[in-house]
């Protein structure tokens, strides 16, 4: 009884902190929004004045991440809609709508009247009815310096059918958010997580709302069992029966101190289950344990559902975190999870078949000396895969580098026709012509139609630099052979500007001026802040303040960094956060 007692006062504590958190970042940022309304404002007010349809074939569309990427329902078609670019100076927002005609691999942009204002990091879910529908959901609007956000709580449908764009008010939905992520389940649109920033605030969610296509009505969910601490950026599928989503992964960060923020990578998995008829379901969350290869922990990967319902995942980012530093290690790999099996294995090419399957012919039909001859000329010992370094440079002589994998020569032994098949669908063979795959990156848009993954744009950085992408390729997941480039990267779109020293210098000097003007509103706010941390004694060192208040900095450190986490690095960074606010007292 008394564990439970104390179980249940620590749920509302943690219940009350973030209610109270909530309640100040939308009294910052609510100053914020007031500022970007007008700008928004400004983008309606010129969208207003298109009065019908127009589509023009064009060119890819400009680099830029965080967009939608969906596969239109019914025809062979992708759409790509909103994202964001930055050059080094300036963050740009989109919200202009692009249709992929895979057979004829070409570019149509449509201009719809009335769309939603320019946005990034929102979601959009296909629906297939009434000639087919696509769903978007939230996301952000940036200030043109990168430092205000507006983040958006608004729904909206585009009629594929007849190109009409369309506002849904429905109360009682999720408040506004970027990050979250969303999916069809049965007659539902279910929302998951996401964050809200203002300029010094920021809180992650981990509620769950769904969406009626019925009714158009809004309603939170209220699942039983222990839920994923708060996250944005996860991955979110839908079983193949429709009766929940698999949730995996996500990204969140916790203010150790004023200026000091340390962000957490989640690797865990979780089952959120649908039970009851229609009118009387039930929720519940549950903890998933799969089997096989998962991925290594990153964040800003890409997600897609491929064929029977796997999910596939490509790239991302593992950020390491120092004092003063960012760097993250990018990566180019796919991982696929059954959603059946539950069990992650890895997206391995196995080159292309159709010259393994020549070279196994001429092994079989040109007997002993035509064997004998292969081998002379193959005299040394096989060697393994290649990478070759093509080098771009762009227009202000930055270099890039795409890597190219040519697999090396494998010896293989005779097969009867059964063995050859079991090869092909599960060795990851080589080819003799190069494979060239995307570069690694993080915050791509990726889809699946017809068994065929399709890959658009991202981003990678090199040293304080970002490149931002609008290369775009295609893999055929049933075949797993290679790439297939659709559009290779432009250096001459890759513009990156650099500040000045005095802009730098006017910038802090605007900021300073800012500050001091939110350092009345916000100093209680601070002290409540402080006031909520075990208080430093009177002529304790910092060893003995550790020693003293660990169990509160180590339930702190596991709250934000999810029950995964290894017991080791919670208690490394529960004794830094320690340490910090001692430091800082």
């Amino acid at each position: 009884m008394g564990k439970k007692g104390k179980k249940e006062k620590k749920v509302k504590g943690a219940e009350k902190t973030a209610a109270k958190m909530e309640k100040k970042v939308s009294k910052r940022s609510k100053r914020e929004e007031e500022d970007l309304e007008a700008l928004i404002a400004e983008f309606q007010n010129l969208d207003a004045k298109k009065t019908q349809v127009v589509e023009t074939t064009c060119p890819p569309p400009p680099p830029r991440l965080n967009a939608s990427f969906s596969a239109h329902p019914e025809k062979d078609e992708l759409i790509l809609f909103g994202g964001e670019f930055f050059n080094g100076k300036k963050t740009y927002l989109y919200n202009d709508l692009f249709f992929y005609n895979i057979k004829k691999n070409n570019w149509v942009k449509s201009e719809i009247p009335n769309p939603p204002p320019p946005r990034c990091s929102h979601q959009a879910v296909v629906v297939p009815q009434g000639g087919g529908q696509l769903w978007v959901f939230g996301g952000e609007f940036a200030s043109p310096n990168g430092e205000q956000f507006y983040h958006y709580k608004d729904l909206w449908v585009l009629h594929l059918a007849t190109h009409t764009w369309e506002n849904i008010k429905a109360s009682g939905g999720p408040s506004g958010r970027s990050g979250h992520r969303m999916v069809l389940s049965k007659r539902q649109l279910l929302v998951f997580g996401g964050f809200h920033e203002s300029t010094r605030d920021f809180i992650y969610y981990n509620d769950v709302f769904s969406f009626s296509l019925d009714t158009f009505s809004w309603s939170r969910l209220a699942p039983s069992g222990s839920a994923p601490c708060p996250r944005s950026a996860c991955q979110m599928t839908s079983t193949p029966d429709g009766t929940g989503v698999i949730i995996y992964g996500g990204y969140s960060k916790l203010r150790v101190k004023k200026d000091v923020e340390k962000g957490t990578i989640h690797s865990d998995m979780f089952l959120l289950k649908r039970e009851g008829k229609d009118d009387q379901e039930k929720w519940s969350w549950s903890r998933v344990s799969p089997s096989g290869n998962k991925p290594p922990p990153r964040s800003g990967f890409s997600l897609a559902v491929g064929p029977a319902g796997r999910a596939v995942l490509f790239g991302g980012v593992c950020d390491e975190e120092e004092e003063e530093t960012l760097e993250g290690d990018f990566y180019g790999d796919i991982y696929l999870y059954d959603t059946v099996k539950n069990r992650w294995f890895p997206g391995v090419l196995r080159g292309n078949k159709t010259e393994k399957k020549k070279r196994r012919r001429g092994k079989k039909g040109g007997g002993e000396e035509e064997g004998a001859e292969t081998k002379r000329e193959g005299e040394a010992a096989p060697q393994g895969p290649t990478e070759v370094i093509k080098e771009i440079v762009t227009e202000d002589g930055t270099v890039m580098t795409i890597k190219e994998v040519i697999p090396g020569p494998q010896e293989e032994e005779e097969e009867d026709e059964e063995e050859e098949e079991e090869e092909e669908e599960e060795d990851a063979g080589s080819a003799s012509a190069p494979l060239v795959e995307p570069c690694p990156r993080s915050s791509a848009m990726a889809t699946v139609r017809q068994g065929k993954l399709f890959l658009y744009g991202g981003m990678f950085e090199v040293g304080d630099r970002q490149f931002t992408l609008n290369d775009f390729y295609c893999l055929d997941l049933h075949k797993m052979d290679r790439w297939e480039v659709l559009v290779e990267m432009d250096p001459k779109t890759q513009e990156w500007l650099e500040e000045s020293e005095s802009e730098e210098e006017e910038e802090a000097a605007t900021g300073a001026e800012g500050e001091e003007e939110e350092s009345e509103e916000d100093s209680e706010d601070e002290e409540d802040d402080e006031a909520e941390h075990p208080a430093v004694q009177e002529g304790e060192t910092v060893t003995d303040y550790q020693t003293r208040t660990e169990p509160y900095w180590t339930g702190l450190a596991r709250t934000n960094m999810g029950p995964d986490a290894k017991d080791k690095k919670v208690a490394k960074v529960a004794l830094a956060m320690a340490k910090v606010f001692y430091e800082d007292q």
